[in-house]
């Protein structure tokens, strides 16, 4: 790669706890073999209840409803890129898009994110880069979590780096290579729990601190299957809903008490995860994720960790928008031809560099 080299990229994100699609538009420069990174405009345009709903039934529809809605998905992110451009007056080189994950069982060879590339380029008339996690899950491994090749190269700060989205992820430095995976579902346990109440969400986690732990319910919650296998492992949300969510539903508690016992859960996989990787002293966690504004569990997250780690919270736009700018990091990746895969996280066959490239005119 050439000294001084600048991509300007836009970076999107649709995660598993539906709350919309998030936009980054981001500046790379590769500078002194490091990458440089800037977040100069971000948004969040939140989904419409129709839209909502259609993306919340995907696993029910026929196959020709579903290839009908990753073309109109497709074309509905090209709109709201558009928008997204014209409001800022941005000079856009591609874009780089996640989809929205409808599938992913990779032990059956299975993922799938829609939100087709080739009506997105069409609807943009930009270059578009997407469908990240296939060719991984090709080469025999998990497709997930791709977010820890941003970690190592633009967060290497950090001693840990900690999403707390739908479903709760971390990375880290190993022994012999970066090491990354799903510890358990997060904000798709708290925001379903919260619909109940006819909330988007559990403000700063004010209603599960006011609510006591099930004991039987946590310990079905901390005994899971997924949660005793060895990494590298990557979580669907079809588990979380024949699993978790199955148990939170078929609980007697008070929605008070699903919701402290479920943050219970969360911080106490978490802080397992973290301790089993000797760091040294005050080593510190980087906290993203709509997950990271929910004070009560990071409350809870730092008692259960104790006064050796340090979990960090940074400025609200990381914490929003850091997945929008990897995935725009993976982008940058891609069009260089450099591996954007990790096989010490992923488990696959080697390092790889994922990517589908719709050039867009």
């Amino acid at each position: 790669m050439i000294n001084g080299t600048t991509y300007k990229v836009i970076g999107l994100m649709s995660g598993t706890s539906l709350d919309g699609v998030d936009l980054a538009y981001c500046v790379f420069t590769y500078e002194n073999k490091n990458w440089i990174y800037k977040i100069l405009n971000t948004t969040t345009f939140p989904y419409t209840v129709a839209w909502e709903q259609r993306l919340r039934d995907l696993m029910q529809v026929s196959g020709a409803e579903l290839i009908s809605l990753d073309h109109a998905y497709g074309q509905y992110l090209g709109e709201l890129i558009n928008t997204f451009i014209r409001a800022h007056n941005l000079d856009v080189d591609f874009i780089s898009s996640h989809g929205h994950t409808v599938y992913h069982q990779p032990g059956e060879h299975l993922t799938l994110q829609i939100g087709n590339g080739a009506y997105l380029a069409a609807a943009t008339g930009l270059p578009v880069v997407c469908d990240f996690r296939t060719l991984d899950v090709a080469l025999g491994g998990q497709g997930a979590p791709l977010v820890p090749i941003g970690d190592q190269l633009l967060f290497s700060d950090y001693e840990f780096c900690l999403n707390l989205g739908g479903i709760a992820n971390i990375s880290f430095a190993g022994t012999s290579g970066q090491v990354a995976y799903d510890i358990c579902a997060c904000n798709i346990l708290l925001n379903t729990l919260a619909s109940e109440l006819n909330l988007a969400y559990d403000q700063d986690g004010h209603i599960a601190s006011t609510g006591k732990t099930d004991a039987n319910l946590l310990q079905k919650l901390n005994t899971a299957d997924f949660l005793l296998a060895p990494y590298p492992k990557s979580l669907g949300k079809e588990w979380v809903d024949a699993n978790s969510l199955k148990w939170l539903a078929e609980s007697a508690a008070t929605i008070p008490d699903k919701l402290q016992t479920a943050c219970e859960h969360i911080a106490t996989q978490i802080a397992a995860a973290i301790k089993q990787t000797p760091q040294p002293a005050n080593a510190k966690v980087l906290t993203t994720g709509g997950g990271a504004l929910n004070k009560y569990l990071i409350q809870l997250l730092q008692e259960k960790a104790g006064t050796h780690y340090q979990v960090v919270v940074p400025e609200p736009e990381l914490v929003n928008y850091k997945e929008a700018l990897i995935f725009a990091f993976l982008g940058v990746l891609r069009w260089e031809q450099q591996p954007n895969s990790l096989r010490s996280v992923t488990g696959a066959r080697r390092n790889n560099i994922g990517g589908a490239i719709y050039i867009g005119t």
